[in-house]
């Protein structure tokens, strides 16, 4: 493994990217994904769930993968962040969503922007169009800095090594 990457003793062995099939733009972020991982020589398996009943056959397939999970942005899966971390521990998978609340609750890792600051344009915007300006003639606007929050206690039940310079970068390190 290059310096600088996160070991396990627990097996892991597989990619997989859980996605809403029902998001307008699952079919942009599954491409996107597949050709990172492709160019990176890694397989990325997909699976989907856009019901509470669905987690039940995600899980029992990523047992069988012996796979890491990364959860796709979705309104749907935002709220069942903890439902989601607490599956991916229960299940001892390594897992990474967007929220720190991810983390909060037991899953491995979070990257993403900030909820807050995300949300925060949209009441400014709400507001300028409702002063008169078209949305047409407003700037698209994206998250700019993005936060890392590790959970040292999930990384040690799963059997991670997390190096030191990985856990220095992190916005919040939680033991």
């Amino acid at each position: 493994m290059g310096r600088g990457s996160i070991r396990s003793t627990a097996g892991t062995c597989g990619r997989v990217l859980l996605i809403n099939p029902t998001n307008a733009i699952a079919e942009a972020i599954t491409t996107n994904l597949q050709a990172a991982a492709h160019t990176l020589g890694l397989q990325l398996h997909i699976l989907t769930a856009s019901t509470e009943r669905d987690f039940d056959a995600v899980f029992a397939r990523l047992i069988q993968l012996r796979a890491g999970l990364i959860i796709a942005p979705d309104a749907f899966f935002n709220s069942r962040t903890e439902q989601l971390a607490t599956r991916a521990l229960r299940h001892a998978v390594p897992a990474i969503y967007q929220y720190r609340e991810f983390a909060a609750a037991g899953g491995l890792i979070s990257y993403g922007g900030n909820r807050s600051d995300a949300y925060r344009p949209v009441g400014v915007y709400t507001g300028r169009i409702l002063k008169g300006a078209k949305p047409s003639e407003l700037p698209v606007q994206q998250v700019t800095k993005v936060e890392l929050f590790l959970n040292l206690k999930t990384a040690k039940v799963l059997g991670i090594t997390v190096p030191l310079p990985l856990s220095g970068r992190a916005d919040e390190v939680i033991e």
